[in-house]
């Protein structure tokens, strides 16, 4: 966070030529904002800003939050989900006291957000882009500004243990099924094939995702 105050500002030659100092974020006025999406999180430690001669206060506070998002997997494993994280204040209107605005494109902030988006897991970091507007509350405009986060699922694992056998057992059904043996073989290894579906559909069910209004093409009967 960055912001000014012309009221804290101070001539570093009349003070041994300091031009900036650290005080802790209660010292002065700071912005409060709020994370809409939150759900749970930890608050950070780090409850301190730099000031400059100037009046240019600095604030860099790292924090982790869980966020709510609505997932659409209709197309499991090989979808993408679009993701939002709003910052809003809404103590102070938009149009007269307090403005939210991004130092860095969209383009910047990707650049920084895939550097530190290191692990490797299901998830890929795709696309990242911002959107500022007023948000009207109580017939009072607030400044929000939502990063919209892509990510897209790896889904070489699901293919693996999820598709390709679900595709090889069906393909085996039907090759059984026209084949040449008797009807008392068909019979026995139909059973066969009915309890392997079951086994899978058990493991399918444990694997898909449930947070979701439409069931994944993949896990639809």
């Amino acid at each position: 966070q960055e912001w000014e105050n012309p009221f804290a500002t101070w001539d570093p030659q009349d003070f041994c030529n300091i031009s900036e100092i650290v005080l802790p974020m209660d010292t002065y006025w700071s912005p409060p904002i709020f994370v809409l999406e939150r759900v749970n999180g930890q608050n950070p430690e780090l409850n301190y800003m730099v000031l400059t001669h100037n009046g240019s206060f600095n604030s860099t506070r790292p924090f982790q939050v869980t966020l709510t998002c609505s997932l659409i997997i209709l197309k499991f494993p090989f979808d993408t989900q679009t993701c939002n994280l709003s910052i809003a204040s809404f103590l102070y209107p938009a149009v007269t006291d307090f403005v939210m605005k991004t130092r860095r494109t969209p383009a910047e902030i990707m650049e920084d957000s895939q550097s530190f988006f290191l692990t490797d897991g299901e998830w890929k970091f795709t696309n990242l882009s911002i959107i500022e507007y007023a948000e009207m509350l109580d017939d009072k405009r607030y400044s929000v500004v939502t990063y919209v986060i892509s990510i897209e699922r790896r889904p070489t694992l699901y293919i693996l243990n999820l598709i390709l056998p679900t595709c090889a057992l069906y393909l085996l059904d039907m090759v059984v099924l026209f084949g040449p043996s008797s009807l008392e073989e068909k019979i026995n290894f139909q059973i066969a094939i009915i309890l392997g579906s079951s086994m899978l559909a058990v493991i399918l069910n444990n694997s898909l995702p449930t947070s979701s209004n439409k069931p994944p093409i993949i896990g639809t009967p």
